[in-house]
């Protein structure tokens, strides 16, 4: 509801994207579910919605270009291979670097590995992922990188907001079998539909980092974001279909009307301790 209030007061597109580029995981009943929430709810969107999984080209397209300017490797370490470099530098004493999300870093072992052998490793059929070398990507911008965050809702003011994409080490950027990632898809699908106003939760704020360099070494338009505050159960726990929290279609089975759950998440909003924009 916070995206349809926000597109409405800049006089705005409200647009929908279906991110379905992991097809494996992807069920067409849980696309129809999002159709039908968003219509029991009365929020209405521009037509046609962009699903990810009908553009592989234009991200494969980007890929190559990330590849041509030699800012992505394929990165070779299984999990067992990345634990056990973390376990030998661990028993030195020093901890290894972690995400905002909590992950270890990647180790980047292979990012020095000859032309030649990745070649071979890649004929071979060996299994790998396309990361980016974050760090040669930073050295090819000129000047300081950063975003365009709103305070709140209302959009009354902005703060410019510093990038730190080193402290997600080198990100998956594809797979061998999937020529996008989450952070590939987003920045190329914003530019093509003109997005200007990114609206989404603050679970994704660091993440943004990330997003900016993409954008930068791509050559793509910078939109400002709005990262809102999270509807968290008892324990402060993110909701989540994972963890089979309580979902739209549960509460209209169980008797709940549109009107009813918005006024729920009012109640919600209302007993946060503050609205504007938390420190992450």
């Amino acid at each position: 509801m916070t995206n349809k209030r926000m597109a409405a007061s800049a006089a705005g597109r409200l647009l929908l994207r279906i991110e379905d580029i992991d097809v494996t995981r992807c069920n067409p009943e849980f696309e129809a579910g999002i159709f039908r929430d968003l219509a029991w709810l009365g929020v209405a969107y521009e037509r046609p919605v962009r699903r990810q999984s009908d553009h592989f080209a234009e991200y494969e397209a980007a890929l190559e270009r990330l590849k041509k300017d030699e800012l992505v490797y394929p990165a070779f370490m299984s999990r067992g291979e990345i634990r056990g470099a973390i376990m030998d530098h661990e028993a030195s004493g020093e901890s290894w670097p972690r995400d905002p999300d909590g992950a270890p870093v990647y180790p980047g072992a292979d990012k020095q590995m000859s032309q030649r052998e990745r070649r071979r490793r890649i004929n071979a059929g060996a299994p790998f992922a396309w990361r980016l070398d974050t760090a040669a990507a930073l050295a090819r911008l000129d000047g300081h990188l950063s975003w365009r965050e709103w305070a709140d809702e209302a959009m009354d003011g902005v703060a410019e907001i510093a990038a730190d994409p080193l402290q997600w080490g080198d990100v998956i950027i594809a797979r061998r079998e999937i020529p996008t990632s989450y952070h590939l898809s987003v920045v190329l699908d914003d530019a093509l539909q003109g997005v200007s106003h990114v609206v989404r939760g603050k679970d994704l704020y660091f993440a943004t980092s990330v997003q900016r360099l993409l954008q930068q070494v791509l050559g793509l338009p910078q939109p400002g974001y709005f990262h809102h505050r999270l509807i968290t159960g008892p324990d402060g726990r993110k909701l989540s279909k994972s963890q089979r929290d309580t979902g739209l279609a549960a509460l209209r089975e169980a008797g709940e009307t549109p009107e009813s759950v918005k006024a729920m998440l009012e109640r919600r909003a209302s007993d946060w301790p503050h609205k504007g924009r938390s420190s992450p």
